[in-house]
């Protein structure tokens, strides 16, 4: 049996061999710089700043270690730039993006380090993360007084820093001069304007990247193809396809994925089904978006099969296929798999109850849309607009009038739709008087009324036998509120008219329909 060294011959040779450039190059597995740390605890050198480096850069570098790495680094006695550099760069790749900044300025402030190239490139990202751009603006300054922003990863990491934070204008200008940009370069200011949703200028900007013959890669595809989706032009994302295929880019999962996506959302899904059965690797995004994609196909069948094929599935995956059955009307089968949901501890977010309250609607199944609205309360589910609309329209078509106008007074937020639900399920369910209230309630709070909200006043007159009414608030639709009717509207007249006997008043006026 062969035993291992012991700690003390296994490290006396390598800390004394250890160089500060050699730290960065060839990190410790967490194991050996944890027997390392031992060592110099044991030999009294744990707050020397040369030997100490490997072991904080291995705790700064591995997941759940980086307090460690701060304990460490708080007993150097004189730190040098590079344990600052660690740290610096360890917390601005952390949860504590903020720290990064705090060390700068002690490492300034009260060790006269003034940072170099690799400082910068850290405290940067660490304000791009924390959306500080005042901060980031002092660091820049600091950094062309040093020069360190020619650095081309320096001023790679300026451009990706007043991109996050919205600057895109500087952003451009730091762009604009630098004498050599990378693909980093390029791909940072393509992100910043994609985060801003200047996707004309990000599209001028990728041309301007093939004029200089640039190459793009995964990372600007995907941000191109999204500006492609949002601008509407489809043709245009079908030559950044062919440019994938051309230029031979490797199509990694989030490339995949967004192709995916934009294949679905066109109705296209075999060509997202051949793209999804290339990709080497996927993840849950990958099967949600070929769900979704079928989906919107209408091919619930598929859709089903490729959810079935999951091996992991969460509250998109499931929302998604309720969310397909409810809209080919197949409501038990949406409720049924709401079931098989909550048996899996899948816990439920605003789209899907309030796509499952629909279903209840549909229905008619008040008990369990009942319980739906009790486990809402119950779990803390924030009720928002769209699940407020659920439980009134849910309320109302099962015929319980005093819980949907609970459901509606207790909305913080209310859109017009919440207004036209509730005006429409007081006519429907037959109090008129209550309708045309809360419809002059809706026109008090400045909310304009809908083509939706009309058909329920003009139902509401209907139920109650109000003609002239009625017309009145036909004819106000075009000369008040600027709404032209459609022909739902004409058939409510019609409707009106004729239920009350005044055939030839309906005749006249369906021969004046447009």
């Amino acid at each position: 049996m062969k035993l291992a060294r012991p700690i003390s011959r296994r490290f006396t040779s390598f800390s004394s061999r250890l160089k500060p450039d050699r730290v960065t190059k060839n990190p410790l597995s967490i194991t050996v710089a944890k027997e390392l740390h031992a060592y110099l605890i044991k030999t009294h050198r744990h707050d020397d700043s040369s030997s100490i480096s490997s072991v904080i850069r291995a705790y700064c570098l591995a997941p759940f270690h980086l307090h460690k790495a701060y304990l460490v680094f708080n007993q150097i006695k004189l730190p040098t730039l590079l344990n600052f550099n660690l740290m610096i760069r360890g917390f601005s790749q952390s949860a504590q993006p903020i720290e990064a900044i705090k060390i700068y300025y002690k490492m300034y402030c009260f060790h006269g380090f003034s940072g170099d190239n690799m400082t910068f490139i850290f405290v940067f990202k660490a304000c791009a993360r924390v959306f500080d751009i005042k901060t980031g603006q002092k660091f820049h300054v600091h950094a062309v007084k040093l020069g360190f922003d020619s650095y081309l990863f320096v001023a790679n990491a300026l451009i990706h820093m007043y991109s996050s934070c919205g600057d895109l204008d500087f952003a451009r200008k730091v762009f604009d001069t630098m004498g050599k940009r990378d693909l980093v370069s390029w791909n940072s200011l393509i992100c910043g304007y994609s985060q801003c949703k200047k996707f004309k200028e990000l599209l001028g900007l990728f041309n301007t990247m093939q004029e200089d013959n640039v190459k793009a890669d995964a990372v600007t595809m995907v941000k191109v193809i999204l500006a492609c989706c949002y601008a509407d032009n489809m043709g245009l994302a079908d030559s950044m396809v062919k440019y994938i295929e051309e230029y031979c880019i490797h199509v990694d999962v989030y490339l995949g994925n967004t192709l995916i996506d934009m294949y679905g959302k066109r109705g296209l899904v075999n060509l997202a089904r051949e793209v999804f059965d290339r990709m080497p690797e996927r993840n849950l995004v990958s099967w949600n978006a070929l769900i979704k994609g079928y989906i919107k196909a209408g091919q619930v069948v598929e859709a089903r099969k490729v959810f079935d094929n999951m091996k992991q599935r969460d509250v998109i995956s499931w929302t998604s296929m309720i969310t397909g059955y409810s809209q080919v009307n197949q409501f038990k089968d949406a409720l049924k798999l709401f079931q098989d949901m909550m048996a899996a501890k899948v816990i439920p977010d605003e789209i899907t109850v309030a796509t499952v309250l629909s279903t209840c609607a549909n229905l008619g199944v008040l008990d369990v849309g009942q319980a739906v609205h009790d486990y809402i309360c119950k779990h803390g589910i924030r009720a928002d607009v769209y699940v407020g609309n659920s439980l009134i329209d849910m309320y109302f078509k099962c015929g319980v009038v005093k819980r949907a106008l609970e459901a509606f007074h207790d909305m913080k937020e209310k859109d017009s739709v919440s207004w036209t639900s509730v005006i429409s399920g007081l006519a429907v369910n037959g109090f008129a008087d209550s309708a045309l209230e809360y419809f002059s309630q809706m026109l008090k709070d400045g909310v304009g009324p809908t083509h939706g909200c009309f058909v329920g006043i003009l139902l509401a007159c209907t139920h109650a036998g109000w003609v002239d009414k009625g017309l009145e608030f036909f004819e106000s639709m075009e000369k008040v509120h600027g709404l032209t009717p459609e022909m739902k509207h004409y058939g409510c007249v019609v409707d009106l008219l004729s239920r009350f006997g005044y055939l030839e008043r309906a005749y006249e006026f369906i021969k004046k329909m447009p």
